[in-house]
Order: structure tokens, then sequence, then C-alpha cells
């Protein structure tokens, strides 16, 4: 996606580590344009699935889910880091290592919100290793649900995880691949 691609090129910022900062539009201040945008983009490449759940960790997806959601006429559900007092017992759960925070979570969604009836698109902002999607592709599979597949805003192509993903076979849509990043430069993979 040509837009998003341009918006990472002014405003991300790109840190020891491989991480590349996009605060300043994607996830921390919205640009609500771009991410309208998005939602446009991944419910084109997903309208044929019949959406009824786009499933997110909290929080960086939820503004993308959101506006996905907008366009797929599904509600958003995104999996809590932490049980809270206010989630009930009854939950599916899965371990999440985060790359960014470098700590392992257990995310959580309610039972009641996912079930075997439900086809399930899963949204996130970036894609690194893979662990995230992983963990929301468990809630899915526990919940006997069908996975459509997982729309991407960001995914670094230099780390693993879409390639392993791709790989067992799930459908990957990601709007900008990079291909390679360095402190002064980004290089994107071609994609539709």
């Amino acid at each position: 996606m040509q837009l998003l691609e341009e918006r990472i090129l002014k405003g991300g910022k790109v840190y020891p580590g491989n991480v590349l900062k996009v605060s300043g539009f994607l996830n921390h201040l919205i640009d609500e344009s771009l991410i309208d945008e998005i939602g446009k983009e991944i419910s084109a490449r997903f309208f044929e699935e019949h959406i009824t759940k786009i499933l997110t960790v909290e929080a960086s997806g939820i503004a993308i889910a959101c506006a996905a959601a907008r366009y797929l006429h599904a509600p958003v559900l995104f999996a809590k880091k932490s049980k809270t007092i206010n989630i009930s017992d009854s939950c599916f759960s899965a371990e999440v290592r985060s790359y960014t925070h470098g700590n392992v979570s257990t995310i959580v969604v309610e039972k009641s919100c996912l079930d075997s009836g439900d086809v399930v698109l899963i949204v996130d902002d970036f894609l690194a290793m893979g662990e995230a999607v992983r963990g929301l592709m468990s809630l899915v599979s526990q919940a006997g649900a069908k996975l459509a597949g997982c729309a991407i805003a960001i995914e670094k192509g230099f780390q693993p995880g879409g390639a392993e993903l791709r790989a067992q076979g799930v459908r990957v849509e990601s709007l900008a691949i990079i291909e390679s990043m360095t402190d002064d430069s980004l290089t994107f993979r071609k994609c539709k």
C-alpha cells in the first residue's frame, strides 16, 4: 500500500535492534485518515470471506481493527494482555512473547465472545517474529472458529514470522513489507 509506505518513509524512525517507531501516525498518535485508508484496503482484501469477528491484541492493533470493522461490518474483539476482575473465569488464553517489550503476556478472550460459528480475521499493526499472531490463532483454534487470515499493517519481511505463517498455509496480507532496514534507510518489498 503506497500511502502507508510513504508515511513510514516520512515519519517512521528506526532504532537499534530492528525497531521501527511509527507512533507519530499509526499506533500512539493516530492519523485517522491513514487508518481509514488501511481499513478500506483490509476490507477489499478480505470482504469475500464474510468475516464475523475481527480479532486483535491490545492495544496497538485496536485502531486498525476498528477501521477494518467499519468496512467489513463485523465487530472487533481484542485479546487483553492480562485478566482483570471484570473478565469471567471462562476464557481462552495463550502465552505471547513481545518482541518490542521483551516479556511474555498471557492474552485472554472470554469464551462468550468467540465461538465455533465465527469466521475470524486477525488484524495487527506489526508482524515480525509472529508471536502475537500465533497467540491469536491459538485463541481462534481453542474456540473452534475458522481463521480467514491475517491482515497486517507493517511486516518486517527480514524477520521470519510472515514466511513461517505462510509456509503453514495461513493467509497473511501485509500492506507494507519492509525488506531491509538500517539506521538511515528502509527498503520495501513489492506488495499487492
